[in-house]
């Protein structure tokens, strides 16, 4: 038994003594007692395991109207609640539990911007249905029709999450020889540097092929190639983007994060049963707090790039934690009936992202 926990079974005996008060309290109540409003955290948070809390989900996913059919898994008949029981907790202390209403008091006024990939859409929809769940009361206004950009204002608080879609941050462009990946322009910028809050991601697609690649061309300055390596386009792209940033982006107005690289789960050898090769019927986490093949080479690529900028970028680094959740995939349960071993169920593990997303921001 922790030191902590001995403190509470003692204050509990303590008040239980007392000749006219006894009090009951359950497993459950004491794990409510996470503190909601975060301090400056002494510890990794990013650095721990999965563990089973009754308390959780956050929210209950029937209940939000906002969840895109590619993520509602229990929408779609997964048969199995477990993935949905599952906490983050570090290692040396305690993430805070999201509370909607200090968030939204918190961020009065301003507006986050998730820009990206379908990761991103997933995250944000995650974050729409969390401060749904916490103040439902709230009208919630979709405004603009452009298709590469949602946005939901929560009109009481002032307060806009958008999502932009941009699949590699930086731009593709249609010219007479075809569409051409421009890994040296990042003309998007204007409509995101006078966000309070960005969140950025890319790397779901660097490695597409065939027809679902969305370009014919790669272009560097005044090169245009057919293909090149793809990690090194990964690397020039983010280059360019952190580049970008530097000159563009004010950060004492504006907090800038990345969003770590999202991990698959389609090689069962990673987790120690080579014959999977989808994430179909997994119902469990990893047990322990690492991955067997430790983290991607994106990672890497991703941490080099972030160490050369010079304003503050925060890393929501949620690749390893995420590794470990081969069992939160929507796998065949979404509205395309397809294999899906690359986004999250909503609700569950991503619901985590915006918890270390919640500490970062409030604390």
């Amino acid at each position: 038994m922790s030191v902590e926990m001995r403190k509470v079974v003692w204050m509990i005996v303590a008040i239980c003594l007392t000749p006219w008060i006894c009090l009951a309290i359950s497993a459950t109540n004491v794990k409510k007692w996470r503190r909601t409003t975060p301090q400056k955290l002494s510890c990794n948070i990013y650095e721990g395991k999965w563990v089973w809390d009754d308390s959780y989900p956050l929210y209950d996913s029937s209940t939000c109207p906002h969840i895109r059919k590619e993520f509602d898994c229990l929408k779609y008949g997964r048969p199995d609640h477990e993935y949905l029981r599952y906490r983050w907790q570090p290692q040396n202390c305690d993430l805070p539990r999201f509370d909607g209403k200090k968030f939204l008091t918190k961020i009065k006024g301003k507006q986050i911007m998730f820009i990206g990939d379908s990761v991103s859409l997933n995250q944000w929809q995650s974050l729409v249905c969390m401060l749904h769940s916490d103040v439902p009361q709230l009208e919630i206004v979709e405004q603009g029709s452009d298709p590469i950009i949602t946005n939901y204002t929560f009109q009481d608080y002032g307060v806009s999450l958008v999502v932009f879609h941009s699949t590699y941050l930086v731009d593709i462009v249609e010219e007479p020889i075809g569409r051409v990946l421009k890994l040296d322009s990042l003309q998007n910028g204007d409509m995101w540097k006078n966000m309070d809050i960005l969140v950025f991601n890319t790397w779901l697609w660097w490695y597409r092929r065939g027809p679902k690649q969305p370009w014919d061309y790669i272009q560097i300055g005044d090169n245009i190639l057919k293909d090149m390596d793809r990690m090194e386009a990964f690397k020039m792209g983010l280059t360019t983007w952190a580049n970008w940033v530097d000159a563009e982006v004010d950060t004492t107005k504006t907090k800038v994060l990345f969003q770590g690289i999202s991990p698959q789960h389609y090689n069962g050898a990673e987790w120690n049963e080579p014959e999977l090769k989808n994430c179909a019927k997994e119902t469990e986490p990893i047990n322990g707090s690492t991955y067997s093949t430790g983290l991607p080479p994106a990672s890497h690529a991703l941490q080099d790039v972030l160490n050369k900028i010079a304003k503050p970028v925060y890393l929501l680094n949620i690749t390893t934690l995420s590794q470990l959740r081969k069992d939160a995939h929507p796998s065949s349960y979404n509205g395309f009936m397809g294999m899906d071993c690359t986004h999250w169920c909503v609700a569950g593990l991503i619901d985590t992202w915006n918890e270390l997303l919640y500490t970062e921001l409030m604390s």
